[in-house]
C-alpha cells in the first residue's frame, strides 16, 4: 500500500508561504479525486480552503502510486493522506504544548486555527505545521478525527470547468511550440515500402519537417492546419505493404475454450497449475452473455508534449499511470527513467487505457528528431477511435443447479475474451515496449506480445466473475483467447461489466422460468448484511414509483470486485415501434461505506451509469479486412443527451466503515438492469450487446 512504500511526511505534504499541498500519485481524471483528497485533509486539520491543495503529479517530486485505476484512490492516497495529516496535526498540538503548556487535548483546531490555554487568539494552523520536520513519519496508527455526515464539497476547478477557463492537455500553447501529426498506415498489419519523395520534398519546402523511422512516420510544423494537409497528403502519396488484412472472422465464434489458456478461479483468483473442474453436473438453467470490441469514446483525441533537450525527456500526458509509462519509455529509447520526466495535465478524455500512453511516446519520439523544440501532438478523431486499444470482445458461459428451495444449489461460469492487460508495464522480453503503438512500427520494430493472464484477485477478465451470492458449490474458469484481432486493453470495469451483466440477467431469466420474484429471490440467496440493506432500499424506492404500463423494469445488484461499493439498479423503460429502447426512470442505491464527498460519489454512480447505458444500447467496435470502420461518431454512436433519463441516486450512511472505491461500481449491474427491463417489456432476451434496434427486431423475428 501507499504508505508502507513511503512513509514520511514529506512524501504526502509540503508547504510554502500560504498553503498546505498534498501530493498524490493519482491523478485526477475527473472523479474529483483532488476534491476527495483537499476533503480528507480539511477532516483532520480543519484549514480554509485556499490553504489547501493538490500539488502537479510529475514522476520526479510525486509518490509512485502506481496506476489510476481499479477504483483504489481514496483507499491508497486518500489513507495515506488521512494519516499524514493526522499526524501533522497531534505534531503541532505537542509543539503547542511544549510551547504554551497545557495537556493535548487543552488544544482544539478549527478553521481559525489552533486554540488552547493561554491563547487570546486562534494560533494560524499553518504558522505551527512550518516547524514540524516533515522528513518525520507518518503514524500508521495516528487517531484519526470522527467522520460527521456524509458532506458534498466544492469542486476543485468547477468555476474554471463552467467558464471555459479550464486548459486540458489538448488547450496547451508554449514559446516555440511546433504541432505534430503521425501519418497511420491503413490498418494495424500494414507497413509502409516507400514515401513519395516529391510530396515530401514539397512539404519540406513549405517549412515543414518530415519525421521518419521505419513505417512511423510524421508531421511537424509551427501552424497546425498545414501540418493536418501535410500528413493526409503524405498517407495517400505513400506506398503502403497492407498483406492479409485484419483478420475478420467472427469474433464470437473464435470465442472458445479450445482457443484459450484455461485457468480454475477460486476466491477470485486464477490457480496456475490447478485442475479444470468437470462441468457442472444436470444444470438446470444455462446461456452464454457476449460483449463486442468497445472503444473508450474519449470526448476529445488524446495528446502529449514532449521536449528533448539532449539529455532530458519532459513529457506532458494524460496518462493514467506516469511512472509506468516512464519507465516503459525510458527502456524503447534506451534512457534512464531518471532522465525522462512525466508531468500529469488533464486531458478530456475518459477512463482506461486510452490513446494517452501511445500519444506521450509518439510525441517523444518526434521531439527526439527535433531537440531543443516543444512538440505538441494531438490524435485526430480518426486516430482515436481507430487506433486506441480498445475493451476486448468477452463472453460468459453460465450455468446452475438449484434446489428443492429454489435456492442456488450449484453454479459454474466460464468468463472467455482477450486481455485487459495492454498498459505500457516493464516486464521480460520487452514486454512494456511491445505495449507502446509507436514501437510497433519503428525500424527496430517491438511487435506486439501474445495476452497472458492477469492473476490478481478479481484481476482482469475474471473480475466480478465469482457471484456476491450464497452458493454452496462453484465453478469458474477464466479463459484467456492470447490472440485478437485488435489491440486490447484496460477499459472501464475489465471483466466485472460482462460477468456482472452475464450473472445478474442469469438470475433474472431464473427467476421468469420458476415463478419467483426478482427482489426475494436475490435476498433469499445472500446473508452479507449491507447487500441485503442495499436492495431493500432499493425495493422501498420501487414501491413508491409504480411502473407505467407498458413500460418494462429490471433490477440488479453486485459489489465491484465483491469487496468494493454495493450497488442496486433499478431501471424503467419504454421500447419504440422501431424498437429503439428508451430509458425512462432509474434508481441507483449505493453503500460506499465512508463518504468523504457526496456529489462525488453520486457523480460517479451517475456517469458509469451512463456509460454502461452507451455501451447497453450502442457502442460496437466494426471493422473489416481493410482496417477498423468505426471512425467517428456516426459509425460508433454513444448516449447523447436527448437519451439520459432521471436518475435518482440514493447513498446509505456509512460513516463508521471504511471508504471504499465507487468509480466503476455501477456499470455492471446498469447493463444487467437494462436488459432485464427489455425482457419485462417485450417478452425478448437478449443475451448480446448492445441491444440495438436492429438485435431486438432480429430477436422478435426469430421468436
Amino acid at each position: 500500500m501507499s504508505i508502507e512504500e513511503y512513509p514520511n511526511l514529506s512524501d504526502w505534504l509540503a508547504i510554502d508561504a500560504d498553503k498546505l499541498w498534498l501530493k498524490t500519485g493519482k491523478v485526477d481524471i475527473g472523479q474529483r479525486v483532488s476534491t476527495a483528497l483537499i476533503g480528507i485533509a480539511r477532516e483532520e486539520l480543519a484549514l480554509p480552503y485556499d490553504q489547501v491543495d493538490v500539488a502537479p503529479v510529475r514522476t520526479d517530486v510525486s509518490p509512485d502510486e502506481g496506476m489510476t485505476s481499479g477504483s483504489n484512490s481514496i483507499e491508497q492516497s486518500g489513507r495515506a493522506i488521512r494519516l499524514a495529516c493526522a499526524t501533522l496535526r497531534h505534531s503541532i498540538i505537542v509543539r503547542a504544548v511544549e510551547r504554551m503548556g497545557g495537556k493535548p487535548q487543552d488544544w482544539h483546531v478549527d478553521e481559525t486555527g489552533l486554540s488552547g490555554p493561554g491563547t487570546n487568539r486562534p494560533v494560524p494552523l499553518l504558522d505551527l505545521a512550518r516547524e514540524i520536520d516533515l522528513n518525520s513519519p507518518v503514524w500508521i496508527d495516528a487517531l484519526t478525527n470522527t467522520p460527521g455526515e456524509a458532506t458534498s464539497l466544492p469542486m476543485r476547478g468547477l468555476t474554471d470547468l463552467v467558464t471555459g477557463a479550464y486548459r486540458f492537455i489538448q488547450d496547451l500553447d508554449v514559446p516555440n511550440m511546433l504541432h505534430a501529426r503521425v501519418v497511420r498506415p491503413p490498418h494495424a498489419r500494414a507497413r509502409l515500402i516507400a514515401l513519395d519523395t516529391e510530396a515530401v520534398a514539397k512539404t519540406e519546402e513549405s517549412g515543414l519537417t518530415v519525421i521518419r523511422d521505419g513505417s512511423f512516420v510524421a508531421v511537424a510544423g509551427s501552424d497546425e492546419w498545414p501540418v493536418i494537409r501535410a500528413a493526409t497528403r503524405l498517407f495517400h502519396t505513400s506506398d503502403w505493404d497492407t498483406g492479409d488484412g485484419l483478420a475478420d472472422d467472427d469474433i464470437f465464434a473464435t470465442l472458445r475454450q479450445d482457443n484459450a489458456i484455461r485457468l480454475k478461479v477460486e476466491d477470485g483468483r486464477p490457480m496456475k497449475g490447478a485442475d479444470i473442474p468437470p462441468p457442472l453436473n444436470a444444470p438446470s438453467h444455462t446461456a452464454r452473455y457476449e460483449r463486442p470490441f468497445t472503444m473508450h469514446g474519449a470526448l476529445a483525441p488524446s495528446a502529449a508534449l514532449a521536449r528533448w533537450d539532449g539529455e532530458t525527456l519532459d513529457i506532458t500526458s494524460h496518462s493514467q499511470g506516469i511512472y509506468v509509462l516512464r519507465d516503459t519509455i525510458a527502456e524503447s529509447l534506451d534512457l534512464k527513467p531518471e532522465n525522462v520526466v512525466l508531468t500529469y495535465m488533464p486531458g478530456s478524455g475518459c477512463y482506461g487505457h486510452s490513446g494517452a500512453d501511445d500519444a506521450a511516446f509518439e510525441a517523444a519520439l518526434i521531439a527526439m528528431a527535433i531537440p531543443g523544440t516543444p512538440v505538441l501532438l494531438k490524435w485526430t478523431r480518426d486516430d482515436e477511435h481507430a487506433w486506441e486499444p480498445f475493451g476486448p470482445a468477452s463472453a460468459v458461459e453460465v450455468s446452475a443447479r438449484l434446489g428443492k428451495d429454489g435456492a442456488f444449489e450449484a453454479f459454474s461460469a466460464e468468463a472467455i475474451g482477450g486481455t485487459f492487460r495492454g498498459r505500457p508495464r516493464s516486464g521480460p522480453n520487452q514486454a512494456g515496449p511491445a505495449k507502446l503503438l509507436g514501437n510497433h512500427f519503428r525500424e527496430a520494430s517491438i511487435r506486439p506480445q501474445p495476452g497472458v493472464p492477469n492473476m490478481n484477485r478479481h484481476g482482469g477478465l475474471h473480475r466480478n466473475l465469482t457471484p456476491i451470492y450464497d452458493i454452496p458449490e462453484m465453478r469458474l474458469v477464466k479463459n484467456l483467447v492470447p490472440e485478437m484481432p485488435l489491440r486490447t486493453s484496460a477499459l472501464r470495469c475489465l471483466g466485472a461489466a460482462l460477468n456482472v451483466f452475464g450473472i445478474e440477467s442469469f438470475i433474472d431469466e431464473i427467476v421468469h422460468a420458476n415463478g419467483h420474484d426478482a427482489v426475494a429471490f436475490r435476498k433469499a440467496n445472500l446473508s452479507d448484511t449491507r447487500a441485503l440493506a442495499v436492495i431493500d432500499a432499493l425495493a422501498r424506492n420501487l414501491e413508491s414509483r409504480p411502473k407505467p404500463e407498458g413500460y418494462g423494469r429490471g433490477i440488479a445488484y453486485a459489489q465491484y470486485k465483491n469487496a468494493m461499493t454495493r450497488v442496486a439498479v433499478a431501471v424503467d423503460l419504454a421500447v419504440t415501434d422501431t424498437a429503439a429502447i428508451q430509458l425512462k426512470d432509474v434508481v441507483i442505491v449505493a453503500d460506499a461505506g465512508r463518504v468523504v464527498d457526496r456529489d462525488g460519489l453520486v457523480a460517479q454512480l451517475e456517469g458509469g451509469f451512463l456509460q454502461a447505458a452507451s455501451w447497453a444500447l450502442h457502442e460496437q467496435v466494426t471493422w473489416d479486412r481493410d482496417g477498423i470502420t468505426s471512425r467517428d461518431w456516426d459509425s460508433y454512436p454513444v448516449l447523447r443527451f436527448p437519451d439520459v433519463p432521471n436518475i435518482k441516486v440514493v447513498v446509505l450512511n456509512r460513516q463508521d466503515e471504511k471508504s471504499v472505491g465507487a468509480g466503476e461500481a455501477s456499470p455492471g449491474p446498469t447493463l444487467a438492469a437494462i436488459a432485464n427491463a427489455l425482457h419485462d417489456a417485450t417478452g425478448l432476451r437478449l443475451r448480446r450487446l448492445p441491444l440495438t434496434p436492429e438485435a431486438i427486431t432480429a430477436a422478435a423475428l426469430a421468436e
